[in-house]
């Protein structure tokens, strides 16, 4: 296939360029660079002849119209956005630009793409978001594709914005648009402002390891290349007008997270003076609008589509804290751009 992927030099997106280049796919990157941009996420994959990158903004309607007018998408798979909650809470601004205005433009762009007939046949606009547009659970339950939309902070109503507008571009333009909806992810190349990084890092260098509130949110975590697996088979056979949720059956309070990460690198690490690392951790204030809960149930995706989590959380956090461990130059590179590994961003103090 060929694909145009957006923030393909993020987290998930570059994991999805480098298995859509192992599968032997035509990628177009298109990035920003922003601050939580890499190319060196998909190093491994740069030389290669079916590899090509455009450094532009989603936002540039026109920009993305002539990628797509040039480029010939099979498939254009939006993962560009911003994605950090606390940093929504503190200038939810710049997430309503890129989550809804880039997807408008986005959107925009491929009905052109679509109405010029230069599309092909078995196009498809594939819309990626989060399992947070749907809010927050109880004790019990599940979400579903079906669930109502409720989210909780300037992120998540940013993605359920942009949810709403490719279903509104399907149903009122007949573009073949896909909606996926995943859970957590985690896994190598993860941009350490997100929990895990952080958790990792600041254990590696002895400091206190921070935790919302009393530790107890449960997140669903998915590995980052199943889930990039998932998203690849979703553009290939994903039925235009649907939704598919994608999670990691992985139910975990954030303190027992921790508490993992924690024994791993005890084993990792068997002659650090910071053992027992989970001596590390520090509940701190917690966050506004923290939702409870997530779970996803994946049914119609292993149903409909045959796809299933292949990492178990146990094997693929230990794969993640290894990562880490051993690419040290990569997260070193970003403290070396200006930005402080040390801190989490949107910390507050406790009472």
């Amino acid at each position: 296939m060929r694909l145009m992927v957006t923030g393909g030099a993020g987290f998930i997106g570059s994991a999805v360029v480098r298995q859509a280049i192992d599968n032997g796919d035509v990628v177009l990157n298109v990035d920003k660079l922003t601050y939580a941009a890499n190319l060196e996420n998909v190093a491994s994959v740069a030389d290669s002849d079916r590899y090509h990158f455009a450094q532009k903004d989603i936002c540039d309607l026109p920009a993305m119209a002539a990628l797509m007018e040039e480029f010939k998408p099979d498939a254009v798979m939006n993962l560009a956005a911003e994605t950090h909650v606390d940093r929504s809470i503190d200038g939810p601004g710049a997430f309503i630009q890129t989550n809804i205005i880039g997807a408008y433009a986005l959107l925009e762009a491929a009905r052109g793409y679509v109405e010029s007939s230069a599309a092909p046949e078995r196009f498809r606009f594939h819309h990626i978001s989060t399992d947070e547009v749907y809010g927050s659970l109880g004790p019990t339950g599940e979400f579903t594709e079906t669930s109502p939309y409720q989210p909780n902070s300037p992120y998540s109503a940013a993605k359920a914005s942009s949810d709403m507008l490719a279903r509104a571009w399907r149903e009122t333009f007949g573009l073949p648009v896909v909606v996926t909806n995943c859970s957590n992810n985690y896994g190598p190349y993860q941009f350490p402002e997100k929990l895990i990084p952080v958790v990792i890092i600041a254990a590696l260098e002895g400091r206190t390891i921070p935790i919302y509130g009393k530790g107890d949110n449960i997140r669903d975590w998915l590995y980052v290349e199943d889930h990039a697996d998932a998203l690849l088979l979703c553009a290939r056979e994903g039925k235009p007008g649907e939704t598919y949720n994608i999670g990691g059956r992985a139910e975990r309070t954030n303190l027992d997270l921790v508490k993992m990460i924690c024994a791993i690198l005890d084993d990792e690490l068997p002659a650090s003076t910071y053992k027992p690392h989970d001596g590390l951790i520090e509940f701190v204030a917690d966050r506004p609008g923290h939702d409870h809960r997530y779970a996803i149930n994946c049914d119609k995706i292993e149903r409909e589509l045959g796809w299933t989590p292949a990492q178990s959380i146990n094997e693929g956090m230990r794969r993640t804290v290894r990562w880490y461990l051993d690419n040290r130059n990569w997260w070193d590179a970003i403290r070396n751009r200006g930005f402080d590994v040390a801190a989490r961003q949107g910390l507050r103090k406790k009472g």
